[in-house]
């Protein structure tokens, strides 16, 4: 239940019966409204249609896959929160994921308290965002968190999932230093696997598509020692 008493709805996607049987069962024990989808031509509709407010989601399945419907989510702007759910276990693949906008992975078998709490945070951390969502804009640069959309001057910018992430974490604390930990933890999440390298080319992809300058910043800027703030 949310603060306000409605009824939180998720949708598990996943074509093992018993997994997908036992997930049911469970969230309805925490609460939660449960649907769910055994192959992806159903989850595709079901993730439009029904409006869920988190969806558990394999990568594996009939029809479309669950990269298909991820990519398909996060191109039409719907912020819902994804926890992918993959026996798929190399890092290669944990990347795409969540570079495709998953919000968290997690690999098969699992333990379901483990995979309860992170159902819990992702819709915890989501009730906050959607609270925050008025447009920030600094420069030339306006965002929109609501619709997931970055605008500098009149033009578009295509960000990834992850390049949208990063900016509006440093954009909602205008001049606050975030290390590089701290920047990997909140966007990428406390699993993975990947080094604070992946910030630094993050950055410097973000600058080469909102600064003027690329290689001399006005906004994006190191902070010596520390990591990078947003100067408005």
């Amino acid at each position: 239940m949310t603060e306000n008493n409605k009824l939180e709805t998720i949708l598990i996607v996943e074509d093992d019966r018993s997994v997908r049987d036992g997930l049911v069962l469970n969230l309805k024990l925490q609460g939660y409204r449960v649907l769910s989808a055994n192959d992806g031509d159903e989850a595709m509709r079901m993730a439009f249609d029904a409006h869920p407010d988190l969806i558990i989601l394999d990568i594996m399945l009939p029809g479309f896959s669950g990269l298909d419907i991820l990519s398909e989510l996060r191109s039409r702007n719907r912020i819902v929160p994804v926890l992918v759910l993959s026996a798929r276990e190399k890092i290669e693949q944990k990347v795409e994921a969540l570079e495709l906008g998953a919000d968290d992975y997690v690999t098969k078998p699992f333990e379901l308290r483990e995979l309860l709490a992170r159902v819990d945070a992702l819709l915890r951390r989501h009730r906050r965002f959607e609270k925050n969502d008025a447009p920030i804009a600094f420069g030339e640069v306006s965002i929109d968190p609501l619709h997931r959309k970055v605008t500098l001057g009149d033009a578009p910018v295509e960000l990834s999932a992850k390049e949208f992430d990063l900016l509006l974490l440093l954009a909602r604390a205008p001049g606050r230093p975030f290390d590089r930990e701290s920047i990997l933890n909140a966007v990428w999440g406390y699993d993975f696997d990947g080094t604070t390298r992946t910030v630094d080319n993050f950055v410097v992809s973000l600058r080469q598509k909102i600064e003027r300058n690329p290689a001399k910043p006005k906004h994006i800027v190191t902070v010596r020692q520390i990591g990078y703030k947003l100067e408005p």
